[in-house]
Parts: C-alpha cells; sequence; structure tokens
C-alpha cells in the first residue's frame, strides 16, 4: 500500500510537474485566446529597387476591414451604412455581420484610406480595420517576368517576390483587445499592441535603363516579324551581374490576369531561365572555344588558327548527312580557317571539331561551360537543359552537338557560357540581387561574385575573341557592327522540332554579341521564337543586338574604342 500510494503521489507529481513547466506556453496561449480578440498588423513589405536605386516594386497604403458579430450592437444600421461605403448588397454584410458562427470576417480587403475614415466617421461597434497595403509596380510591365507578383493575402507568389519572400515579407504584428466569454470587448480595457516588423528591402543588379531599352527594342521586333516570342538576357560577363532579362509578350503588374490562369501562367513563365531550345550556330562559339585551348595545349587533333578545313558542303557521319547552310556554289566556304568557318557559320567544319576532339574531351568542356546543369541563379524553377549522356552518345548525333543541334539549353545558360568564354575564360555564376536593405537604404547583406571555375586559358578567350570581331566586321553578324566600337557575336538560325519531326518553316533567330571585344562589358543574347518572313539570325537578331548596344554606348556616353 506504501508502495502503490507513493506511486500515485509521483504520478501526480509528474502530472503537475507537466502541466505547470512543459505544457506552461502552450496553456498561456489557449488562456490569452480565449479572453483576447487579435486584430491582424500587416507588415510593409520590402522595396525592390534596381542597382541605381530606381523602386520597381513598392507599395500605397490601404486598409482590411474586419467585423466581429458579438461585438455588433446594431447589424441593421451597420449593415445599411457599411453595404453603401463599400459598394456591396446589403444582404452580404448582414449575413456576414450575424454570422455567430465565426468569431471574426473579413468585410473588405486593401481599401483605400478615404473608405476606412467614413466608417470610422460612422461609429460602428464591432467593426475594425487594420493597415494591410497594396503592392504597386511604378514601371508597370517592366520585367514583369522577374520581378513575380504577390498573392492576394501578400505573400509573394512568382520571381523575385517569391524567391526572396523571406526577406520581403517581414512579421506581422497583432492589437488585441480584452474581451468577455462570447468575444465582446470589455469597457474600460486597454488594447495591447505588438507592432509589425516591416520586411528588407532589395538592391537588384538589374538596370532599369538597360532593361527598358531592350523591352523596346525586342518589341520592335517582336511585332515587326509578327513572331511568337522575342526574349534577352543583358549580362556583365565580369562578374555574371544580369542586367537585364526580357521575355516578350508580357503583362501589367498592376493589373494581373487572375482570372485566367493559364494566360497567366504563359506570360508570368520567365523563359530565360525556365525553357529550353536548341542553341543552332550560337553554340558555336563553345566548340571553337574548346578546340582553340586544346590547339594551344599541344592536342595534335585540335582543328583550330592555322587549320585548313575541307570544302566539301557534307560530311556523313554513322550513315547521316550532315550539310551546309550555304551550296559553296563559285567556291564559297572553300578550305576554310576556324575565323572563317565561323565567319561562314559552316557546319560541317564544326563537325569536324567535335570529331577531332572525341566524346571525352568535349564533354569535358560542355561540363566546364556549365551545360548540364543549373547555373545557380538565385531564381526559381531553373531548368538544367538536355544533354545526352556520353555513354548512349551515337557519333552522328555528338558531331550534330558540335554545330549546336542534339542539344537544349536555357538561354540564360549559353549567355553564361558564351560570357565565360570571351572574357577570359572565368565562369560566373548569374546573380540579381546585388544588395539586402534596411527600410532607410543602409545594407544588411551585400552579395559576392561567385565564380565557379576556368573553362579556357586567357590566351584561347583573347583568339576566339579576335574571331569573333571578325563575324560582326567581316562575315554573318555585320548587322551588329558599329562604327568606331569593337563588336564581336555569333549569328544563330535554328529549325524547330515538333514531335520529333522537323516544323516545316518554324526557326528560332538569335545572337549573341558583346562588347568591346577585347574587354567584354556588356554581352546580350538575343533570340526571336518563330519570325515570320526572314529568319535567318543575321538578318533578324543580330540587328536587336545593335540597337541594344547603341542604345547603352549613348545612355552611358561611351567613347569609341581605341583602334588596334
Amino acid at each position: 500500500m506504501i508502495a502503490a500510494i507513493t506511486f500515485l503521489f509521483c504520478l501526480f507529481l509528474a502530472r503537475f510537474f507537466y502541466i505547470q513547466v512543459i505544457w506552461e506556453d502552450d496553456l498561456n496561449a489557449r488562456a490569452l485566446d480565449q479572453w483576447t480578440r487579435e486584430l491582424p498588423v500587416s507588415a510593409g513589405r520590402g522595396n525592390i529597387y534596381d542597382a541605381n536605386g530606381e523602386l520597381l516594386a513598392g507599395n500605397v497604403p490601404a486598409y482590411s476591414l474586419y467585423a466581429r458579430a458579438n461585438a455588433v450592437t446594431d447589424a441593421e444600421r451597420t449593415a445599411n451604412v457599411l453595404s453603401g461605403v463599400l459598394s456591396l448588397s446589403y444582404e452580404e454584410v448582414y449575413k456576414k455581420l450575424t454570422d455567430g458562427s465565426r468569431s471574426e470576417v473579413v468585410l473588405v480587403k486593401r481599401a483605400e484610406k478615404s473608405v476606412v475614415q467614413r466608417v470610422e466617421g460612422a461609429d460602428l461597434n464591432g467593426v475594425y480595420y487594420a493597415r494591410d497595403d497594396k503592392r504597386f509596380y511604378p514601371h508597370g510591365s517592366l520585367a514583369c517576368q522577374v520581378l513575380g507578383f504577390t498573392s492576394y493575402d501578400g505573400a509573394g507568389s512568382t520571381g523575385l517576390e517569391q524567391y526572396y519572400d523571406s526577406y520581403l515579407a517581414g512579421e506581422k504584428g497583432e492589437i488585441l483587445f480584452e474581451t468577455d466569454l462570447v468575444g465582446v470587448d470589455l469597457e474600460g480595457a486597454t488594447a495591447a499592441y505588438i507592432p509589425a516588423t516591416d520586411g528588407l528591402g532589395l538592391r537588384l543588379t538589374l538596370d532599369w535603363r538597360i532593361q527598358a531599352l531592350a523591352e523596346e527594342v525586342m518589341r520592335a521586333a517582336l511585332t515587326g516579324y509578327s513572331a511568337k516570342a522575342a526574349r534577352a538576357v543583358v549580362l556583365d560577363p565580369r562578374d555574371g551581374s544580369v542586367l537585364a532579362m526580357v521575355n516578350l509578350p508580357s503583362y501589367d503588374l498592376n493589373d494581373i490576369p487572375r482570372d485566367d490562369l493559364s494566360a497567366l501562367n504563359a506570360l508570368s513563365r520567365n523563359a530565360l531561365v525556365s525553357d529550353v531550345y536548341e542553341p543552332g550556330s550560337t553554340f558555336k562559339v563553345i566548340t571553337a572555344a574548346a578546340d582553340i585551348e586544346e590547339f594551344l595545349q599541344g592536342n595534335p587533333d585540335a582543328l583550330a588558327t592555322n587549320y585548313i578545313f575541307s570544302s566539301s558542303r557534307t560530311r556523313t557521319v554513322d550513315g547521316t548527312t550532315i550539310r551546309c547552310w550555304s551550296d559553296h556554289a563559285n567556291g564559297k566556304h572553300s578550305r576554310q580557317t576556324l575565323a572563317e568557318a565561323l565567319n561562314n557559320s559552316c557546319n560541317p567544319c564544326f563537325v569536324d571539331i567535335a570529331l577531332s576532339l572525341g566524346k571525352e574531351t568535349f564533354y569535358d568542356y560542355l561540363s566546364a561551360f556549365g551545360f548540364g546543369r543549373a547555373t545557380g541563379l538565385d531564381f526559381s524553377g531553373e531548368a538544367i537543359g538536355m544533354l545526352l549522356p556520353e555513354s548512349t552518345l551515337r557519333d552522328c548525333d555528338f558531331a550534330r552537338i558540335g554545330f549546336g543541334q542534339t542539344i537544349a539549353v536555357t538561354p540564360l545558360q549559353l549567355a553564361c557560357a558564351c560570357a565565360a568564354a570571351v572574357n577570359g575564360g572565368y565562369y560566373y555564376a548569374p546573380r540579381l540581387l546585388d544588395a539586402v536593405l534596411t527600410e532607410e537604404g543602409a545594407v544588411v547583406e551585400q552579395t559576392r561574385p561567385v565564380f565557379k571555375g576556368r573553362t579556357v586559358s586567357e590566351e584561347a578567350s583573347r583568339i576566339l575573341s579576335s574571331m569573333l570581331e571578325g563575324v560582326v566586321r567581316d562575315g554573318s553578324g555585320k548587322k551588329a557592327y558599329i562604327e568606331g566600337y569593337r563588336v564581336a557575336g555569333k549569328t544563330g538560325t535554328a529549325q524547330k522540332y515538333e514531335d520529333g519531326h522537323i516544323a516545316q518553316g518554324k526557326y528560332v533567330s538569335s545572337f549573341v554579341g558583346y562588347f568591346p571585344a577585347d574587354d567584354p562589358r556588356y554581352l546580350a543574347l538575343i533570340i526571336v521564337d518563330e519570325p515570320q518572313g526572314a529568319y535567318y539570325g543575321s538578318t533578324v537578331a543580330a540587328p536587336c543586338a545593335k540597337s541594344i548596344f547603341e542604345g547603352i554606348i549613348e545612355l552611358f556616353r561611351l567613347p569609341p574604342s581605341e583602334e588596334k
């Protein structure tokens, strides 16, 4: 009996200890919830700025109105006043005000201050309001797929609004009112205020002026060629900073088509990051870079600089015939060097390069240039592209990779790879965030360029860049040439596939270019999807790059390049 009594005593003691110590916080929270009413106080969402401090996403003052049925003393009068002020039906408002099954109902979200003042002046018991600011984008559709938007409750839904929501959102506060058992405010009770903590701001690497310029140029291409889509990405090759990202068609962030989800999903998609395509001849930049580096390393199989390619228009690999776009008539494309093969964009020459380097060596370069994996951009939904496993690759498919077929990349992947080929051989992860800021503008967190590895040597990069400058000066990229400025680049025209077959009459026109050629500061990848009429990258895409570069030159008053 003593043992039993001792056991029971210990059992009760343990229970008391659990309730008083272990369960204390939970019970206190339950008690607080029973004898208080909480009115939410929304945190101010952090602003988003461009690299120069231009506001890209901010807030306008707004308020949400709430009602507590148990605290409403005159439901008919209150419903009558609110229905008039809020432009709601009397029946709808009255039903909410008399719904005793719910402790609190939302009457309206994000109303203007004038509305709140009218309600406040009517002295309605049981009706309350709290700050609930509305998101506002001063530049409307500018960089809409990059910035993204918020949901009805103010949380980030897409783009950087979603990716950096933990910084932007802040922490909500509360106003606590003491109530009786049924939720009616106690007379003379004092409200307790727990302030909200506003979110932090973001300063991006984007330059809104370059973004606006690029959007204007690409919009002209979209309409001028009745294209399906027009895209552009502008990078700083020196550190991977993203200066502009254009996806057209676009939409106004202040008028989001939420009622049409399929349209919204299509328009809000950042295709530069999440979609893949066969790059075509712009990929020859990578093939040439690998070949030049192997030549400098003493690989006897490399076919660079002084090698003379066969004048034949075709190459046959595994029984598959690969042809040049040109008919090679009148000696055109005959006995070409690598520089001339880049100028002429001759596919068979790059078949030769890929086969001469071999799968293992070439795949090592593809890995160094970041293909087959994400670039590391601070953005959700990045695709990794499609790169066939080396072990299962047929020679005919491998040969096509040399000139940008049988491989699918994201536009961002290709832009970053080309930047790493011409900036001295340094691969930097692209980035959109420059710094996290307080409301006063103080830097809380500063991002730094992320160096991911070497691609080729500085000498190989220099040789390649001189060849690509020749493409713009003398070859297929002439329409990107700017007098007095050293512009380099490569055109591309790729056929599209549907259901495993070539889609007749459907092309992707592209151009990747940069300047100055000897010290790249601005690199742009231009893509026009399914242009009508003209479709060659030299005709459709190269002029877009020229317009963007000329705009940058004028914007920053860049002097002409020194003659060399």
